[in-house]
């Protein structure tokens, strides 16, 4: 069994091609859920969603958002209203008293649906609809992502890194009335990377704990996609016991940079924000954990690990299984 960590779009494009390296149903994900936000009372899990989407072939792959051909009516419609109505203030945060109240949540990270700042489609709303209700009947958010998985017919194991819940938050001048933070979604979907970064904060991950389940994923060999180091692995590793478990099994990591040019997404910004180099040398920095790298082979980053060098664009599914057989070179190195 291999064990993939996963967030954003980098790990997801990697599995996307790689299934003859690394087949499903001896593959494990563990899918960050520090970007998750409860919008209009319902539990949206990006970069859970992504992978059970791609693993049933349904994934909308030209955003790598979404489901394919999915309709939008009830989202145009809350667009409507609030513009009809004279509503503004988007992304809308519920009350400060409305955080944590109910089922439990993890500070800011729940959103009014008033003209929505997500687009979500109808399909995909339906399926944020069942996992909500089936939290709010008690299950776990493993449970419920098994339960999803098995809805889908996904034959990869999917696991939330935790049934905590964990907000990743942006520290920003808020200017005068606002928070002094927005939450990771808010930042990057509804103000596009706007403004500038202090810090990032894991907020919940002091309390949160991995589950069986994860820590039992992590006593396999490794993989951390070419994601974003900080808001995509940066909520797991925020949990000790899961930065523990990874020093102690073998983990090839790949780069989401080329030297210091990145690939896509904000990661450059977020890890100047948190004191690493916006660079290949920085994800290794921000990465101790990690036994090995994958480079691209144009990336002449002189690491103090083990480097296997191949062409990590990851544009089509063959791209996806020739950096997935280097990653499997670097585990046999470090195995």
């Amino acid at each position: 069994m291999t064990t993939f960590l996963a967030g954003g779009t980098g790990t997801p494009k990697l599995l996307a091609g790689a299934d003859a390296v690394f087949p499903p149903a001896e593959t494990t994900v563990i899918g960050n859920t520090g970007d998750d936000v409860v919008l209009g009372g319902h539990l949206v899990c990006p970069d859970i969603d992504t992978v059970l989407f791609l693993d049933a072939e349904m994934l909308e792959r030209d955003r790598w958002w979404g489901i394919a051909g999915d309709t939008d009516e009830t989202h145009r419609e809350l667009e409507r209203l609030a513009t009809k109505a004279g509503l503004d203030g988007r992304p809308g945060y519920l009350p400060e008293r409305l955080q944590t109240e109910g089922r439990p949540l993890a500070n800011w990270r729940r959103f009014s649906a008033v003209a929505e700042f997500m687009l979500i489609g109808d399909r995909d709303r339906a399926l944020h609809l069942t996992r909500t209700s089936l939290l709010d009947e008690g299950r776990t958010l493993t449970e419920v992502t098994d339960i999803l998985a098995a809805a889908y017919d996904v034959e990869r194991t999917l696991l939330p890194m935790s049934d905590d819940p964990v907000a990743s938050l942006v520290h920003v001048d808020g200017g005068p009335g606002r928070q002094p933070f927005q939450h990771f979604q808010e930042w990057w979907v509804g103000h596009r990377a706007e403004p500038p970064v202090d810090r990032v904060e894991f907020r919940g991950a002091e309390a949160a704990e991995p589950t069986d389940g994860v820590l039992t994923a992590l006593t396999e060999p490794v993989v951390v996609g070419p994601s974003n180091p900080i808001t995509s692995i940066g909520p797991m590793v925020a949990m000790e016991e899961f930065e523990r478990a990874l020093h102690e099994t073998p983990v090839v990591a790949v780069s989401p940079f080329v030297g210091d040019e990145l690939y896509s997404g904000p990661a450059a910004t977020l890890m100047a924000a948190m004191g690493y180099e916006a660079s290949t040398a920085g994800v290794a920095e921000a990465y101790p954990f990690a036994d090995a790298f994958v480079l691209d082979t144009e990336d002449d980053t002189e690491l103090d690990r083990p480097v296997i060098h191949t062409d990590t664009s990851l544009d089509e599914d063959h791209d996806a299984e020739r950096v997935a057989l280097a990653v499997k070179d670097a585990l046999e190195v470090v195995a």
